[in-house]
């Protein structure tokens, strides 16, 4: 019963905050999740062939500008309006997606990706910020706990319609992602109000310059910032599940015992989302993470809600770490699929009480600056992630890596991998001098 007046207590604005957050996550995850694959896959399959060191680059840079350029952005979204800053973050995205499916080349799509992380710093601060505007200190745990089970309802739809299309050709996947952002036009336009009342006082210079004036002040707190390192390592590992966790289900898991099982109770669900070769996609693998959450997260939220939200933290990361040991310890598809459901339980348990956390320890005229460095270690972690799932998962467990390093040693000479020879065909190739 409490749970249900809670729920009515939430306006129309958060709703609309929460579906505009839903489309936008379906647009992002749609081709975010399969974007680690897109870029180190073999050139014959239609994506990249880059190496993972370049991988990591790419994905660890441009998701760290992501998360800290709010700072910016979000002073910007104060200024000029929110509505005006949606519709600016919508064309960037768009524009984004076209290039990453357009370039082929390190440079140009580092460039690409950049841009479109861009277009996300804009929108992030916004919803973010209209969410936490209309919760209260009762209505923030379930409130946040919605916010976060739309973010991977969209989190789920688009990686699982990816996971099918990509099979068909990867230029499927970056139109789906524009098509689903252009709906949020839509919506914004009919059903988004302003709801902020600018400063006409302050200049948006001066208002970036205080943004970073406040991050100094909340990090002379040294309690806090030992929170947010803690919370650097946390993100660090959270994040192999999109710059590692594809590639490793791809290179080294058989997923034909899934799509057996799954085939042998439902075989027309089995037939869409499974492969031609009766497989799971790796993509597809990774957005059970989303299902789960949709499933369960309003439960585990109310579950949490008797905890204080530095224990319920604490206990999802241990939680979560124990998920993410299972899915890159073993190679059988089953126990990896229960370690992405005890990934997601922890995830349920500790992401969404970051904040809400954040705005608890703040002092009370300090709110709004502690607030705003609440996406710095989220940063952090995602620069660290991209360093590890590099050039470290690389030389660890990259197989085309794996493979050049063994055939230097036994003396085989082979053709270096480049436009002509893909890594597809190096692996040919080193198979008939194995024969």
């Amino acid at each position: 019963m409490k749970f249900l007046t809670i729920i009515k207590r939430y306006n129309s604005t958060f709703w609309a905050a929460n579906t505009i957050e839903l489309f936008e996550r379906w647009a992002w995850y749609g081709f975010y999740m399969a974007f680690a694959l897109y870029l180190v896959n073999s050139k014959d399959t239609g994506a990249l062939g880059l190496t993972q060191a370049q991988k990591g680059i790419i994905m660890g840079t441009g998701s760290m500008l992501l998360y800290f350029l709010p700072v910016i952005t979000g002073a910007i979204a104060d200024k000029v309006g929110y509505k005006k800053i949606l519709f600016l973050s919508y064309a960037i995205y768009i524009s984004g997606y076209y290039m990453i499916k357009s370039f082929d080349s390190f440079g140009l799509m580092f460039f690409a990706f950049i841009w479109t992380c861009v277009g996300g710093a804009f929108f992030k601060p916004i919803i973010s910020a209209m969410v936490a505007r209309t919760t209260t200190k009762e209505t923030s745990s379930i409130g946040f706990g919605i916010f976060y089970m739309m973010i991977n309802i969209g989190g789920f739809i688009g990686p699982f319609i990816a996971g099918v299309l990509m099979q068909k050709s990867w230029d499927y996947v970056f139109y789906m992602s524009m098509i689903t952002i252009s709906i949020n036009y839509l919506i914004t336009a009919a059903f988004f109000r302003e709801p902020v009342s600018r400063d006409k006082n302050s200049s948006l210079w001066n208002s970036i310059v205080q943004a970073f004036i406040n991050i100094g002040i909340t990090l002379k707190n040294w309690k806090y910032v030992l929170f947010l390192i803690i919370m650097i390592l946390f993100w660090t590992a959270f994040n192999q599940l999109y710059y590692s966790f594809p590639v490793f289900v791809e290179q080294w898991i058989d997923t034909s015992s899934l799509y057996n099982g799954i085939n042998h109770i439902w075989p027309w669900l089995a037939e869409k989302i499974g492969t031609p070769e009766g497989t799971i996609t790796a993509v597809t693998l990774s957005s059970m993470d989303a299902f789960f959450i949709i499933i369960f997260q309003l439960a585990v939220s109310a579950f949490v809600m008797r905890f204080r939200p530095l224990a319920a933290m604490m206990g999802g990361i241990l939680i979560l770490a124990g998920g993410l040991a299972l899915m890159f310890s073993n190679q059988n598809s089953w126990l990896i699929l229960l370690g992405i459901l005890i990934f997601a339980l922890g995830e349920m348990a500790s992401s969404p009480k970051f904040t809400e956390y954040i705005g608890r320890i703040a002092p009370e005229d300090k709110k709004a600056l502690y607030m705003g460095t609440s996406f710095l270690p989220i940063a952090a972690g995602h620069q660290l992630a991209g360093w590890l799932s590099g050039g470290v998962y690389e030389k660890i467990a990259d197989k085309i890596y794996l493979l050049q390093k063994e055939t230097l040693l036994r003396g085989i000479s082979l053709p270096q991998i480049s436009e002509e020879v893909t890594k597809n065909d190096y692996f040919d190739m080193a198979a008939l001098k194995w024969v």
